[in-house]
């Protein structure tokens, strides 16, 4: 079954990104898109390779193979940098349920490019269930005008571009097998994320003159920093590491769910019957899903029981 390991990642990294749209919808008053993206890197970097230099040998940070460079390239450029980017920009000629909703096909993404780049990752039939059950909750949940859908195309092109590239990056950090962890592979991910993001805000004609500093902008930039920036992607890559590239992105479907509650919470927005089903959707998406975990593991215990009367189970004593 699902361990408690891959549960407790699994739920950081919704609450830590589901926040950053509540932080986002705040910031953006103050900061160009872009610009606040990169800004948002330049912290998360910061505190990232602090805290890694003063918790991992520094021979354990250092890359050695290809597979460390391909993790690396595809953790900055692809999960972090250019997924973002996208989704800011294109964001800007969209609502935010259509971006939700469009963002939301990373986890429909990721099975396509698992399966022509990976071997050990398959999505059964059940699996596929849960999913589109998994999907039709963002749906609900956003609750989309179905107006907005036929406008505002080239920014959802834009969205979905930044989809696929976070789902074509977190299969090819998995196929990279790199021998770096996941913390030291985000800690030199990072800072090319910035880097990437600083370039395409001065490609775009954004100015740091166009920043409004205030309280409210210093805290939002804060949070996208360090909670939903260094930590949050500490988190994401252990989940990837643990889970696979499949069932980590699955932490897209809830994502919506956290950043409409914190909305509610923090923001004073409402939540509707319809959200409400949304979530319980979701929810029943990722029962259909986690069955799958609980019926392998029955097949794995039922043959050892099934030649006797009783069932024999050793236990480690206290010295264990």
């Amino acid at each position: 079954m699902v361990g408690r390991r891959t549960l407790a990642l699994f739920a950081a990294a919704s609450l830590l990104f589901g926040g950053t749209f509540v932080a986002a919808k705040a910031g953006l008053a103050y900061f160009p898109p872009v610009l606040f993206v990169a800004f948002r890197f330049d912290i998360a970097a910061i505190v990232l390779v602090a805290f890694a230099v003063a918790t991992i040998p520094r021979s354990e940070l250092v890359p050695r193979t290809r597979g460390d460079l391909l993790g690396i390239v595809a953790t900055g450029g692809l999960v972090i940098g250019l997924a973002n980017a996208l989704l800011f920009v294109g964001q800007q000629s969209a609502t935010s349920a259509v971006g939700a909703i469009v963002f939301g096909l990373n986890p429909i993404l990721t099975p396509v490019f698992a399966a022509l780049l990976l071997s050990d990752e398959r999505l059964s039939a059940r699996g596929a269930g849960g999913m589109a059950l998994g999907l039709l909750g963002v749906v609900l949940v956003v609750d989309p005008d179905p107006a907005t859908l036929l406008a505002g195309g080239f920014g959802k092109l834009l969205i979905l571009a930044g989809a696929a590239s976070g789902a074509l990056g977190t299969v090819l950090v998995r196929r990279a097998d790199a021998t770096l962890s996941s913390t030291a592979r985000t800690a030199w991910g990072l800072p090319l994320a910035a880097a990437l993001t600083h370039g395409l805000s001065l490609a775009t004609g954004e100015s740091a003159s166009a920043v409004v500093w205030s309280g409210e902008a210093l805290l939002a930039l804060g949070y996208v920093g360090v909670f939903a920036g260094a930590i949050a992607y500490i988190v994401y890559f252990s989940l990837i590491d643990t889970a696979g590239a499949i069932k980590a992105n699955l932490i897209f479907y809830v994502v919506p769910a956290v950043a409409t509650v914190g909305g509610w919470t923090l923001l004073g927005e409402t939540i509707s019957a319809l959200t409400v089903a949304g979530f319980l959707t979701i929810f029943a998406g990722f029962a259909l899903m986690g069955s799958e975990s609980i019926a392998t593991w029955w097949g794995s215990v039922r043959p050892a029981s099934a030649g006797g009367d009783s069932e024999s189970v050793s236990y480690p004593s206290r010295a264990d």
